[in-house]
């Protein structure tokens, strides 16, 4: 498990931003199924999770003309338990951190995962967002 003052900062980044961090599975399963749209970053202490997957995040929510009603996250290596129930939610992807999900009633509509991620600036990231915001929001 990562120290906690090294993840804190990068929670702060999402979290002041909105979204509301989640660190039980009952949290996790509350938040995904609820009716709506609701946005999961499946946050990471990596190198593109810091220059691409956190603030493409960032840039399409602020951005968007459509936005998901709810933002979640929950941190890969932290919220151990949080993170093991939201990645049954992402099947039949694979464990993939950081990753970017939206769900419309429960159910998974758009993935983003961790090779969709690796080398893409994060306005690309922002731009599949902010497309899939306009789909399904």
């Amino acid at each position: 498990m990562y120290p906690t003052e090294i993840v804190n900062p990068m929670k702060a980044e999402l979290t002041s931003n909105g979204f509301e961090d989640l660190r039980t599975p009952e949290a996790v399963d509350s938040a995904l199924n609820a009716s709506g749209t609701t946005l999961l970053m499946i946050n990471s202490v990596c190198g593109c999770a810091a220059g691409a997957a956190r603030p493409g995040v960032v840039m399409a929510v602020k951005h968007a003309n459509k936005k998901p009603n709810n933002m979640v996250t929950a941190f890969a290596g932290y919220d151990l338990d949080a993170v093991k129930q939201a990645r049954a939610h992402l099947l039949p992807y694979p464990p993939s951190s950081p990753a970017i999900a939206l769900f419309k009633d429960g159910k998974l509509v758009h993935m983003i995962e961790r090779h969709n991620i690796e080398g893409r600036p994060a306005q690309m990231i922002a731009q599949n967002l902010l497309e899939a915001f306009e789909t399904y929001c």
